[in-house]
């Protein structure tokens, strides 16, 4: 799909950035994905930058001692928050980034430029995130995981939705512990309804592949240390295990 596909710029892709939408996601053996995606070739075209139509993301999370983030999203909450600082290794910008989830189940998205200093020194920052967590007074935010993948992006040609697919993912936690995903493909459907007629949904649906709750942040938590609540993410590490197990030996670098 990456070659045969049709090209869509950055700036053409504006129209489609989705910052208040619903989002879905898959989760499968990435050696699925070539023939998985072969059928889609005319229902989407893929962001190309420079000639590259991959691109490595990497991203730091931030979190309160007592992990409050993380907490909100393993046990279902609402109005729930994560922030990060998401580098963009393709054109090295860095946003400073916040996205909640609603009460009526939405994501929505606000970010700035902003490299990472430090929160407690940065007042632009501390401000931003005052801005948009305003039920938190006073966060005390600090790193602690950082999470690398690489993504291909396509936007429906005829349906207003984009699609992320997320693979060689790795996790790296502030203790030095590390653990990578190459096995993993991480497939998220962004649209503005959630009902909205889309190819893809239609082709995972066909090839009894299920929507789940996926979140990276949670996962590489669960991963990499002992936190509390862990127990919750079980059904998920299972999942990423059964991949594992499934996963053409043959094919891991």
């Amino acid at each position: 799909m990456i070659s045969s596909c049709s090209p869509i710029t950055l700036e053409e892709m504006d129209s489609v950035k989705l910052m208040n939408r619903f989002d879905t996601k898959y989760v499968f053996s990435s050696a699925k994905l070539p023939s998985f995606f072969e059928s889609l070739t005319s229902n989407y075209k893929i962001l190309e930058i420079s000639g590259e139509r991959s691109f490595r993301y990497n991203t730091l999370y931030l979190d309160t001692d007592n992990y409050l983030f993380y907490n909100q999203h393993v046990t279902g909450k609402l109005s729930r928050h994560k922030v990060r600082y998401r580098t963009y290794e393709s054109t090295g910008v860095t946003y400073l980034e916040i996205k909640k989830k609603t009460n009526q189940n939405r994501t929505v998205k606000w970010r700035i430029k902003k490299n990472f200093d430090s929160v407690e020194h940065d007042n632009e920052a501390t401000e931003f995130i005052q801005k948009h967590i305003s039920q938190h007074d006073n966060l005390d935010l600090h790193p602690v995981m950082r999470n690398g993948f690489t993504r291909i992006t396509i936007v429906g040609v005829d349906t207003h939705e984009r699609i992320t697919i997320d693979i060689n993912i790795d996790f790296h936690a502030v203790n030095g512990q590390s653990v990578s995903l190459p096995f993993i493909a991480i497939v998220e459907l962004k649209s503005e309804s959630f009902a909205c007629h889309s190819p893809f949904r239609s082709a995972v649906l066909q090839s009894g592949i299920h929507p789940v709750g996926f979140s990276k942040y949670c996962i590489g938590n669960a991963m990499l240390l002992d936190i509390q609540r862990k127990n919750i993410l079980k059904q998920r590490l299972l999942l990423i295990k059964k991949i594992e197990n499934e996963y053409p030996k043959s094919a891991v670098s």
